[in-house]
């Protein structure tokens, strides 16, 4: 088994969130709202704290059935022109948006091991992508920036920009072909079960659950198996080298 392509995940994989995610959410929702006000959209903040979070989580208990991804920006429409907000300049939308990201964004720490384990697979070889599951891309691509991972990585792949979220074969279909490698020749490394270890397993490409920051799992989710199981990155170079060598020595 000789790995050429790493697949990484990022959030709880590569950056975590440090503070509790209500507080955050409240403010960033604030800061959209004030947005939307200055254009003339008048909306009420404490109702709009708790519209706007029951719209998302709704969304996303719907399409967990078919992992098609509708972006951040689309739902915001979406809720806008049921409160009979119609044809909102899409300017206007995306500043919105980006005001309540500069808030969330802030949330989100990079590993401590984070970047010598990407030096280290870069060193030994090792090609890397990341594949993301997120509703809005644009924050991806900043959180990125702000930690310097973008060296690292020929490709990151979003959910947001393919309309589709792991555990769908199609987005780590994309990942292959962008590589030109099959499944066998890859890894896909994340926190969570039912998506990225799940995906990666359906197609063939091995699986590494990095367990950090995994909160514990259900029941059905405990069921899908790693191929592997990690508590930190620094754990992973040498995980990889010692699979290989025990393929060496099976071919001897």
């Amino acid at each position: 088994m000789q790995f050429s392509t790493i697949f990484f995940d990022l959030g709880s994989t590569l950056v975590y969130s440090k503070d509790p995610w209500p507080p955050i959410y409240e403010q960033a929702d604030l800061a959209l709202v004030n947005v939307l006000e200055r254009a003339g959209i008048k909306i009420d903040p404490a109702g709009f704290y708790a519209e706007f979070g029951g719209f998302i989580r709704a969304y996303y208990d719907r399409s967990a059935e078919d992992n098609l991804e509708k972006t951040t920006f689309i739902l915001l429409r979406e809720m806008l022109t049921l409160k009979g907000f119609r044809d909102i300049p899409e300017p206007v939308l995306r500043a919105a948006l980006e005001a309540l990201y500069a808030v969330t964004q802030t949330n989100w720490y990079l590993e401590e091991d984070a970047i010598s384990t990407l030096e280290k697979l870069k060193s030994d070889g090792y090609r890397l992508g990341m594949i993301s599951n997120t509703s809005d891309d644009r924050n991806v691509q900043r959180i990125v920036d702000r930690w310097g991972l973008r060296p690292f990585f020929e490709t990151i792949i979003t959910s947001a920009t393919l309309g589709i979220r792991k555990p769908d074969r199609r987005i780590f279909q994309v990942a292959l072909e962008y590589f030109h490698v099959q499944p066998i020749e890859t890894v896909m490394i994340g926190d969570t079960l039912n998506a990225d270890v799940l995906g990666a397993n359906e197609l063939g490409i091995f699986s590494i659950w990095i367990m950090r920051r995994v909160q514990v799992p259900n029941e059905t989710d405990l069921k899908i198996q790693p191929k592997a199981i990690v508590t930190t990155l620094a754990q992973i170079p040498d995980l990889l080298a010692q699979i290989g060598s025990n393929h060496a020595k099976s071919l001897a």
